[in-house]
């Protein structure tokens, strides 16, 4: 910032301090704000009743000895007139000599409308709330770097509405989904973030170290394992909205720590849940896109109002990549594939990894209207429940839309034994050297082995969020994790 800006500001916060004592007073009067003025302005205007707004000026013109400024408040902006007439020349003098846009200021007055039809408020008093002391960015003379208004969210809301609109319409979003949830009979509960173990997703997990228990914790990676011991301890239907921690890369689709919801519901089957899903995501995407059940994003127009249709896994992995999972399928034969399509993947990958590597570069990129993806194979889903009629698929299901999986949903595995064979395999899966592979629980299991009821469970991010808004999942995180500057 440059040196002669300082200097001015700081001369005109001296004027400011030396006129009221404070330029930062620690309360403040308001009876109205900008949109309630507005809205009574007739009853308003014609009682002639005073009144008191409060607000950051955003934008000031002087013209002699009078004034115009805009006051913009939570609920908008309205504008506001000052004369030396009104104030006395003093009053006007310090108003027009020290305020600028971006500082916070209350007005006194009454309301009239202008020759232009505005309606406005004819200040008799003001009084100074908080000096700003850097030069707010303008719409002409705005920050255009999307790095640096990430860094600086709160410039970004200060000067782009539609960013402080699209966290509203995100508020509107998990507000959306606790009320659908309760609803349908689900109970919200808090689960703890640091973990003895990380469970219930692969990816590779933050530590921490608790300085009390002098014992290394992990952040958690999923809501899912705490929740189905809820289901073990006698709850049937449970939700809870929480922040995932992840330490993996940053993409579209990916962040470190983001926002999430799992339910359970014991006695609900596969089909059960992908029905209540679809009208849960309909509720959603009517909520947040005012009424309308079509979406853009990245240019395509999707269309939420249809039944999902269900893609099989299998038949387009073999569609894409002419390999039937229903047969024996090694670890060399998707290697040899992945180097075929040009797929990168990881050296120590075991064939669950691998098939979820080449799936995402080929089924998936086919995916863009809302559909539901099903019969997964065993190997990528841990948690899941065998399909009875073909051992080599599991009961799950993911709603997909503008190529990104958008959510996931199973039959949960409730056989211990079964359960321990899965833990066991991505036990060597990380012992060869897969950082995501998972970790055996043995609480887990042992909880388990008192008798979990056949379940459905589904998890959603505010990844889906993001595809509404035709965002990347960074740009709708309020302050997303930076690099920093140094």
């Amino acid at each position: 910032m440059r040196e002669d800006i300082v200097e001015a500001k700081a001369e005109k916060l001296a004027r400011l301090t030396e006129s009221y004592g404070t330029a930062y007073p620690e309360k403040t009067e308001r009876t109205h704000t900008a949109s309630e003025a507005a809205s009574s302005f007739q009853v308003l205007s014609e009682s002639g009743a005073e009144i008191i707004v409060a607000g950051r000026i955003r934008s000031v013109r002087t013209m002699g000895k009078i004034a115009f400024a805009h006051l913009e408040d939570g609920s908008g902006r309205i504008q506001i007139f000052l004369s030396e007439a009104d104030l006395g020349s003093e009053a006007f003098r310090l108003f027009s000599d020290t305020i600028e846009m971006g500082d916070f200021v209350n007005v006194h007055g009454t309301m009239f409308l202008t020759k232009k039809e505005e309606k406005t408020i004819a200040v008799k008093s003001w009084r100074i709330l908080g000096k700003s002391m850097r030069p707010i960015p303008t719409d002409h003379f705005g920050i255009e770097d999307k790095e640096e208004l990430l860094r600086r969210r709160y410039l970004d809301l200060l000067t782009n509405p539609e960013t402080r609109e699209m966290f509203r319409k995100k508020n509107q979003f998990w507000q959306t989904v606790r009320t659908f949830l309760a609803g349908e009979g689900f109970l919200e509960v808090q689960t703890p973030v640091l973990e003895h173990i990380p469970g219930g997703a692969e990816a590779e997990p933050f530590i921490t170290h608790h300085n009390a228990l002098d014992q290394d914790f992990y952040l958690r990676i999923s809501l899912e394992l705490a929740l189905k011991r809820l289901l073990v301890g006698g709850y049937e239907r449970v939700f809870e909205i929480g922040r995932l921690f992840r330490n993996e890369g940053v993409d579209r689709d990916h962040l470190q720590e983001y926002d999430d919801v799992e339910f359970y519901a014991a006695y609900l089957d596969l089909e059960q849940g992908m029905e209540m899903t679809e009208r849960l995501y309909r509720e959603i995407v009517r909520v947040v896109n005012d009424g309308k059940l079509t979406t853009v994003y990245e240019g395509a127009e999707l269309d939420w109002s249809k039944p999902f249709p269900r893609v099989d896994y299998f038949t387009e992995f073999e569609k894409e990549t002419g390999i039937d999972l229903s047969e024996d399928v090694t670890v060399d034969m998707l290697r040899a594939k992945a180097e075929e399509l040009g797929i990168k993947y990881d050296p120590a990958a075991g064939k669950g990894r691998l098939i979820d590597t080449i799936y995402k570069k080929t089924v998936r990129q086919k995916l863009v209207q809302p559909c539901f993806l099903v019969g997964h194979p065993i190997e990528v889903s841990p948690l899941a429940k065998s399909d009875p009629t073909n051992p080599r698929r599991v009961l799950r299901m993911q709603p997909i839309a503008a190529m990104s999986e958008l959510g996931n949903g199973f039959s949960e595995l409730n056989d211990p034994a079964d359960q321990r064979r899965r833990f066991e395999e991505q036990m060597r899966l990380r012992e060869a050297g897969d950082a995501e592979g998972m970790m055996l629980d043995e609480d887990f299991l042992e909880a388990l082995e008192y008798g979990m009821p056949p379940a459905f469970g589904f998890g959603m991010s505010e990844r889906l969020f993001a595809v509404l808004m035709d965002r990347s999942i960074r740009e709708t995180v309020i302050f997303p994790p930076m690099r920093s500057r140094e």
